[in-house]
């Protein structure tokens, strides 16, 4: 009834530690067969790939824009969650409003992690783009329980070579992950006659101080000049809306799609 490519996919759902109630869920399919398949599909040996790391410092076959780029999804709506055998689950959440996000999101993972799959998990108003791998704690070893906002956040200083190299692939997964891009406008009396000004800015909003100074000081290196605002819930709200730096920031980011 399920061809293998199918069945394979299920049972790596389940490997990166989602029960069988929530493959069924994601899947459509039911719970007995793949329990079922879980006892006949071995786990792919992509899982066991060699360490992206070398020497201390990422191994140079992999991509560094890429993984600036990911970094920056992982830091705002990223998280790592263990299976079974060690292997765990990266799983980035991207509003299906912007099925460019999901896309880049997807071809980033590939790039950075080439011989793992890339799997796409719908749920309600946003797909999680997955991939399972032994060694995804090694690429983020931001990783940890609880909360990014409730734990210390700060790069290895293999991470931040790679961030100092790549700024603004670290701001454009920021920005696309916890942050956008909208035209505020307002109004002016000018010679008698009500007049409508549009402007455009940019802001990244996000609970963790920790990944808001990465953030900030990521912006200062480039050049952006931004403003913060501390909200009641705790969150800080980042603003760039200086018509240098916006363009600045078009020229390197844009609006997500």
């Amino acid at each position: 009834m399920y061809d293998m490519a199918t069945r394979q996919r299920a049972v790596s759902l389940h490997n990166s530690g989602m029960t069988l109630s929530q493959v069924s869920r994601a899947t459509g399919i039911s719970r007995f067969s793949v329990r079922a398949w879980t006892v006949d599909i071995k786990p792919s040996p992509l899982m066991t790939a060699e360490c992206p790391l070398r020497d201390g410092d990422l191994d140079p076959d992999r991509p560094r824009a890429d993984y600036a780029y990911l970094l920056g999804l992982y830091l705002g709506d990223g998280c790592l969650s263990e299976g079974r055998r060690q292997v765990h689950a990266l799983r980035i959440a991207c509003g299906d409003a912007w099925p460019g996000l999901i896309e880049a999101c997807a071809e980033a993972i590939a790039a950075v992690m080439p011989q793992n799959k890339v799997q796409r998990v719908q749920a309600g108003g946003y797909t999680s783009v997955v991939s399972t791998s032994k060694h995804w704690p090694c690429l983020f070893p931001q990783h940890g329980p609880g909360p990014k906002h409730l734990r210390r956040v700060a790069l290895s200083p293999w991470q931040q070579r790679v961030v100092d190299e790549h700024p603004w692939e670290l701001l454009r997964g920021l920005i696309h992950s916890d942050g956008c891009r909208i035209t505020n406008w307002t109004t002016r009396t000018v010679a008698g006659h009500r007049k409508r000004y549009e402007y455009p800015r940019y802001f990244f909003t996000n609970t963790s101080a920790d990944i808001v100074r990465l953030f900030t000081d990521t912006l200062d290196a480039v050049g952006v000049e931004w403003k913060a605002a501390h909200r009641t819930s705790g969150t800080v709200n980042i603003s760039v809306a200086r018509k240098a730096s916006v363009a600045l920031m078009d020229e390197h980011i844009g609006p997500k799609h």
